[in-house]
């Protein structure tokens, strides 16, 4: 509803409104090896001493380092190493895709050292056990990125050491962009925003129906492809959770004239209106006393535009006028299980029943926290809707007081300063004929105006908007714009100018 009244207020400027996932990361673990106690369990059953376990972890990085050679081979790429926190990859892909183009494939493969989870040999000198327990170390990175034909560009990102936990990306608008592609709908689209649609509803039909067994299968071919070790743990499945997901409304603006002063007015409100219990509203939630979460709203400028975000622990709103032509509404969550829903919930050793619970960060969770992100979206927009935009009065003003030049006829701009309109504002102000209305004879036997120049000046009024004729008779009435403009010029004047200028006597 929120969506459909920002679409109401502002529909002559918009080519419609889109809602889709954008940013989504998931992370992917081998069961009986993600954690210390698993591995420490596999190395046991194996006859492996836990204090042999880098050495057991060796040739399995050796095994995905060659794994890498061979694919860059194939492709005709080369692996690039990057050493340098401040370089990004995103444009190193970026320079990359300029040359080769957006065909199916791989794109560019980046290694680099960074940080990963690991585990370390342990002995407990108090009972003599020893056992793997959880560490954090460095390890080499391949981060590969290709262009999947359902999914646009992605990239898995492998580490060298074990426990190998998987990272795959990909974006809700690159996936959408494609299906629109296949069904051969025309649209156009910067960056991870669309900026027109010409099917808005099977578009959005598309978004709805994403299609979470076939991005099961991709997770799954892409990380035995890339990451060989699944064997060597007896594994022949790899579990995929959520790590991050964002949700887009996007706002289709046809114009930035409109568009960059409403995000101006409607971005200094946001901040100053959105305080913690109104943030706290935005994600379905509720401020209590147990509550140990910071809550806060920020504006921040970037290339692409003006950002400004409200966070609250593990999850998110924000809104960035991207290109000043779309206003991307976003929820984005770290951790879904803050979000609560109605599932079915097994308990051990009693039958599962069906109850509020926190949702479940495997991907089959994007269904129902589409339906959550997308109401967060909402409330947030019917926030927006609900701040005044000045910009109208702003532009109704420029258009009151600038002359029409090169009109049939032309028209001089009003000027409340001037004491022929402002006498005659301040005439068809008086209450006695707002029911009746005024002739252009009772506006003659009050003012010491000719006939003719009457004529001129009730004709300008016409085409300025502020006056209206009843049509087949001589009688006029002013509009609502009429009555707000003369209101605020004769109380700026009565209450603001005179005093002003009274107060230099």
């Amino acid at each position: 509803m929120a969506a459909t009244a920002l679409a109401d207020r502002y529909g002559a400027n918009l080519h419609g409104v889109l809602s889709c996932y954008d940013r989504i990361i998931v992370t992917g673990t081998l069961p009986g090896a993600c954690y210390a106690g698993g591995m420490t369990s596999l190395l046991y059953s194996r006859g492996i001493r836990i204090f042999d376990y880098p050495r057991f972890a060796e040739p399995l990085r050796e095994c995905i380092r060659q794994r890498a050679q061979e694919v860059t081979q194939a492709a005709g790429e080369r692996i690039e190493h990057v050493n340098k926190s401040h370089i990004r990859t995103e444009d190193l892909v970026a320079r990359v895709l300029a040359a080769r183009g957006d065909t199916p494939g791989l794109v560019h493969v980046i290694s680099a050292m960074e940080s990963c989870p690991s585990y370390k040999p342990w002995l407990d000198k108090s009972n003599g056990h020893v056992f793997l327990r959880p560490d954090q170390g460095k390890c080499l990175h391949y981060y590969f990125y290709f262009i999947d034909e359902q999914f646009g560009l992605c990239y898995l990102r492998v580490p060298t050491w074990a426990p190998f936990g998987l990272q795959f990306y990909f974006n809700g608008h690159s996936a959408l962009a494609r299906s629109l592609q296949r069904e051969g709908i025309e649209f156009v689209k910067e960056d991870n925003a669309f900026l027109r649609v010409a099917d808005l509803d099977r578009a959005q039909a598309l978004a709805d129906s994403f299609n979470l067994e076939r991005l099961h299968r991709r997770l799954s071919r892409y990380a035995h492809w890339l990451c060989p070790v699944a064997d060597v743990f007896a594994q022949k499945k790899w579990h995929w959770s959520i790590r991050q997901a964002e949700y887009s409304t996007d706002l289709m603006f046809r114009s930035r004239d409109i568009l960059v002063p409403l995000y101006d007015a409607l971005s200094r409100q946001a901040v100053l209106a959105a305080d913690a219990p109104r943030v706290a509203a935005f994600l379905g939630k509720k401020i209590t006393p147990a509550l140990a979460q910071e809550i806060g709203s920020r504006l921040s400028t970037r290339i692409e535009g003006r950002c400004i975000k409200h966070t609250m622990g593990a999850g998110g709103v924000k809104v960035h006028d991207k290109f000043s032509r779309v206003p991307l509404v976003e929820t984005t969550v770290n951790d879904v299980s803050i979000f609560k829903h109605h599932r079915r919930v097994e308990h051990k050793g009693a039958a599962a029943t069906r109850e509020l619970a926190p949702l479940k960060k495997s991907i089959y969770s994007l269904v129902d926290l589409r339906e959550i992100l997308l109401g967060c979206n909402q409330r947030y927009l019917a926030f927006l809707s609900s701040l005044d935009d000045p910009n109208a009065g702003e532009r109704d003003l420029q258009r009151l007081g600038q002359p029409r030049v090169g009109t049939e006829p032309s028209v001089k701009g009003l000027n409340f300063f001037n004491a022929t309109d402002y006498t005659l504002l301040r005439t068809l102000q008086r209450g006695e004929r707002n029911i009746h209305g005024w002739r252009r004879a009772d506006l003659l036997a009050r003012l010491d105006i000719s006939p003719w120049a009457m004529s001129r000046q009730l004709k300008r009024l016409r085409m300025l908007g502020l006056i209206k004729k009843v049509t087949h008779t001589y009688r006029y009435y002013l509009t609502r714009l009429g009555r707000a403009a003369i209101a605020a010029a004769c109380s700026l004047t009565r209450f603001n100018i005179v005093p002003a200028m009274a107060s230099t006597h």
